[in-house]
């Protein structure tokens, strides 16, 4: 496997992984804590982000 194979999947593992996160705490009703400049951090129910 050349590393722009493994690169390739490790990338598409990683957001598979983020997708089902997301998924799972929208069923339990839960919010995302996210930070877009490192300074200001809100909390954003996952249902709005699907």
């Amino acid at each position: 496997m050349s590393n722009k194979e493994f690169s390739d999947k490790l990338k598409a593992g990683i957001e598979l992984a983020g997708k089902r996160m997301l998924e799972e705490k929208a069923v339990r009703g839960e919010d995302l804590i996210v930070s877009s400049d490192g300074k200001t951090i809100e909390r954003i129910p996952a249902r709005q982000l699907l």
